[in-house]
C-alpha cells in the first residue's frame, strides 16, 4: 500500500458549503423510489395508520444512521468516506474489497439503475426504438460524468439547481393531490382478509430513503466540518421525511389506500386524475428530473472512493490524481463512467434494467453498510483524526439500533433479490463480481510489496 505524497498531485480542499452539502444529500435521497415504491408499500400495509407509520419509521431509522455517520465523518474526514472508515477499523484488505465493490457494483450499479428510470420515462415522451431506455440511460451517464469531469464547481452548482427544481416540482404534485379533495375515485377496500407483509414494505421504505450515507464522501471538502455534516444529514433527512409524508398524503387523498394498491404508477395516476393527459406528461418530466438529480449526485460522490483507492494501491495509481484546476478526481470519474456504461449495456439485454441493477447492487450495499455501522464501536477506541468530532447521542444504543436495521436489510435484500426472476441473475452476477475482487486484492497487495 502506498502512502499519499505530493507525487499524487493536488489534495481535496474545503469547497462545499452547508447548502452544497445539503443539496447533495437531498439529491441522493429524493430519487425515483418515491414514484415507484408507495403502491408496493400500500399493498403490504393493513391500514392507513400502518402505511404512514412505516414512512415515519423509515425517517427515524435513517436519522439514527445519519447520526452515526456524522460521528464517523467528523472524526475521520476523508474523500474515501466509508472506505477510510473500514480501513481504519478493519485494515486494508476489507477496505479494498469495499472499494472494489463500490467501483464495480454498488455505485456504478446505482448510477446505471437510476439512469434506466430516466430512460424509461424519456422513452415515453420520445421513443428511440427497441433499446430506447438503454440509449437514454447511456446519455444520462455520459452527460453527468462529463459535467463532473469539468469540475467540482460545475457538478455542485448543477446539483443545487436540480435539487431545488426537483423539490418545487414535487411540491406541485403534492399541491395537485391535496387540492383534488375528497371527490377522488377511491377504490373500495377489500376488507381485512388481505395478506400484508410489513417487513417487505419496510424494505422499500428504506430503499426510498437510501443515499444519505453519501455525505461521508464529502467530508474532506466541507467547510466547518463538525457543524455542517450534522446539519446536512439531519436537516436533509427531516426535509425528505416531510416531503415524503406530504407526497404520500397527496397520493392517499386522490386515490385512497385501495387505489394506491391497485396502481402500477401512483404518481402518474395522481396527475392523470387531477390534470389529465398533460398531468401524465408533467409527471414524466418530474421523474426524469429526479433521476438526473440522483445520477449527478451519485457520480459526484462515487468517484471519491476510486480516488482513495488509487492513493493507497499502486495497481490503481492512475485513479489517485486530484485535478487542481477542476478540483475533481478526473480519472476516477472516467473509470466510474465507463463501468456504469458497461452495466447499462449488459442490463439492456434483460427485461427490466432497473430491477436487474437493484438485485445486482443491494446485497453488497447492505453487507458493507452493516460493517460500517459496526466500525463505529471499533473506532471509538481509537484516537480520531479530528480532535473534536461530533459524538452520536445515546451511545451505544443508537449505533446498536443502526446495526439491527442493517442486519435486517441485508437479510431482506438477499431474500428479495434471489426471489426475483430474472432479477436473481443480477444478484448472482453481483456475488461473482465481489468474489472476483479477492484475487485482484491479493495482486494489488503483491504489487505494493514489490514497489
Amino acid at each position: 500500500m502506498n502512502t499519499p505524497t505530493a507525487a499524487h498531485g493536488a489534495l481535496p480542499r474545503p469547497t462545499l458549503t452547508l447548502a452544497d452539502s445539503l443539496a447533495l444529500v437531498v439529491g441522493h435521497v429524493v430519487g425515483i423510489g418515491i414514484f415507484k415504491a408507495p403502491s408496493i408499500i400500500a399493498s403490504n400495509a393493513s391500514s392507513e395508520a400502518m402505511f404512514f407509520g412505516l414512512w415515519i419509521a423509515g425517517g427515524i431509522a435513517s436519522l439514527i444512521g445519519a447520526l452515526c455517520y456524522a460521528e464517523l465523518g467528523s472524526a475521520y474526514p476523508n474523500a474515501g468516506g466509508e472506505y477510510f472508515f473500514l480501513q481504519r477499523a478493519y485494515g486494508n484488505s476489507l477496505a479494498f474489497l469495499f472499494a472494489w465493490a463500490r467501483m464495480t457494483m454498488i455505485q456504478t450499479g446505482v448510477i446505471a439503475a437510476i439512469a434506466f428510470v430516466f430512460g424509461d420515462y424519456a422513452s415515453q415522451l420520445f421513443p428511440l426504438g427497441t433499446h430506447s431506455s438503454a440509449v437514454y440511460a447511456a446519455v444520462a451517464v455520459v452527460g453527468m460524468t462529463a459535467l463532473n469531469v469539468v469540475g467540482t464547481y460545475q457538478g455542485k452548482r448543477a446539483q443545487n439547481y436540480l435539487t431545488l427544481t426537483l423539490a418545487l416540482a414535487i411540491l406541485v404534485v403534492v399541491t395537485a393531490g391535496l387540492a383534488h379533495g375528497g371527490g377522488s375515485p377511491h377504490i373500495p377496500d377489500a376488507g381485512n382478509s388481505r395478506v400484508t407483509l410489513p417487513g417487505l414494505a419496510m424494505i422499500f421504505v428504506l430503499l426510498t430513503y437510501g443515499g444519505w450515507n453519501e455525505a461521508a464522501y464529502l467530508t474532506a471538502e466541507m467547510h466547518n466540518l463538525r457543524r455542517n455534516i450534522v446539519l446536512a444529514l439531519v436537516l436533509g433527512i427531516l426535509f425528505v421525511t416531510v416531503l415524503y409524508l406530504l407526497l404520500n398524503l397527496a397520493y392517499f387523498n386522490t386515490l385512497g389506500l385501495a387505489g394506491m394498491r391497485a396502481s402500477k404508477a401512483v404518481a402518474a395516476d395522481l396527475m392523470r386524475s387531477t390534470l389529465g393527459a398533460y398531468g401524465a406528461v408533467a409527471l414524466s418530466l418530474v421523474v426524469m428530473l429526479s433521476a438526473l438529480s440522483a445520477v449527478n449526485a451519485s457520480v459526484f460522490t462515487g468517484a471519491r472512493t476510486n480516488y482513495a483507492l488509487g492513493r493507497d494501491f499502486a495497481m490503481f495509481r492512475f485513479m489517485g490524481r486530484w485535478d487542481e484546476r477542476g478540483m475533481t478526481p478526473v480519472n476516477g470519474l472516467l473509470l466510474q463512467g465507463a463501468l456504469s456504461l458497461l452495466l447499462v449495456l449488459l442490463a439492456s439485454f434483460t427485461p427490466d434494467g432497473f430491477e436487474t441493477m437493484v438485485a445486482y447492487t443491494a446485497p453488497a450495499f447492505w453487507f458493507f453498510f452493516l460493517l460500517t455501522a459496526i466500525s463505529l464501536f471499533v473506532l471509538r477506541r481509537q484516537q480520531p483524526v479530528n480532535a473534536e468530532p461530533f459524538r452520536v447521542p445515546l451511545y451505544p444504543f443508537t449505533p446498536m439500533l443502526f446495526c439491527a436495521v442493517c442486519t435486517y436489510m441485508l437479510y431482506s435484500s438477499v431474500s428479495y433479490a434471489m426471489s426475483l426472476n430474472p432479477g436473481s441473475i443480477g444478484a448472482i452476477v453481483g456475488i461473482a463480481v465481489l468474489c472476483a475482487g479477492i484475487p485482484v486484492m491479493l495482486s494489488a497487495r503483491q504489487t505494493a510489496l514489490q514497489d
